[in-house]
């Protein structure tokens, strides 16, 4: 099952594993293989689908940026399910996957049974946030299309935010480096124009609707981010909020072991809720 028409479009999935399913979202600029030192662990317990989002990795990168909008990806998603035949299954959205995970959660409740959203965000809360961040997502977009994708990826890999992957084994970081240029310039310019932060509707206001399960995952050094799913948690039903100590943004690389073990502590915590 290496790629599936959705809605017109051609998307790259893997699946591993047997058992109840798991999908995993990743964030802006990955692709479906920086989930791999989670998947080895997890496809003994689960069956696990990952996908690459559209512009990313070897799915299509459409030239309409409104095809990339959080509402459009979402359809995708549960057009995926119906492929493949999941009436319900837990989702795993990081960071940007993470938008798209509650998003989809939020919109379509009946078919997540538990969520796991890690260094993930509702969006923005007012009008002047989001157009402010808007303006930021266009000059980056065009900053991509202008410099391509090595320049680009210098750049994204100088910001604050992954300071703490500065920490990670060379081959590790080096790997990831790889997989970040394989991306193009399109697709990474239309994901900021249609599925940006500034773009998506703020989901605070929905946080209450969500009954299913919930594990919050943020990395103690992301104080951002932090800070954000504090509040996530103070206005979930279901939630459960954990700061993982000496990680940042990206906990699955930067601590796998306990991410890993994180999350088949929720999973398996009572199937009542589980899936399918």
């Amino acid at each position: 099952m290496p790629h599936l028409t959705i809605n017109s479009c051609s998307y790259h999935c893997s699946e591993n594993g047997n058992g109840r399913p798991l999908i995993l979202l990743h964030g802006f600029t990955g692709s479906s293989v920086n989930w791999r030192r989670v998947t080895a662990v997890l496809s003994n317990h689960f069956r696990l689908i990952t996908i690459d989002l559209l512009g990313h990795g070897r799915t299509d990168s459409p030239n309409n940026p409104a095809r990339y909008r959080m509402e459009q990806a979402s359809a995708d998603l549960i057009a995926l399910l119906d492929n493949l035949g999941v009436a319900q299954t837990a989702l795993l959205g990081y960071s940007m996957g993470g938008r798209l995970a509650l998003y989809t959660a939020v919109h379509h409740p009946h078919r997540i049974s538990r969520l796991i959203l890690e260094s993930a965000s509702p969006g923005l809360q007012t009008a002047v946030e989001r157009s402010e961040r808007r303006q930021r997502d266009e000059a980056l977009a065009g900053q991509i299309e202008r410099d391509g994708i090595p320049t680009f990826v210098d750049f994204w890999e100088s910001l604050s935010l992954w300071e703490s992957q500065k920490r990670l084994p060379e081959g590790i970081r080096l790997t990831l480096r790889r997989q970040r240029l394989q991306n193009n310039s399109k697709g990474l310019a239309n994901t900021l124009r249609g599925m940006g932060t500034g773009v998506q509707p703020s989901l605070w206001p929905r946080l209450a609707d969500l009954h299913m399960p919930v594990l919050l995952l943020a990395g103690a050094l992301d104080e951002k981010f932090v800070g954000i799913n504090r509040q996530m948690a103070a206005q979930l039903p279901s939630a459960r909020l954990q700061i993982v100590a000496d990680a940042g943004h990206t906990i699955h690389l930067e601590r796998p072991s306990i991410f890993n073990h994180l999350l088949l502590q929720f999973l398996n915590q009572s199937g009542r809720n589980f899936g399918k």
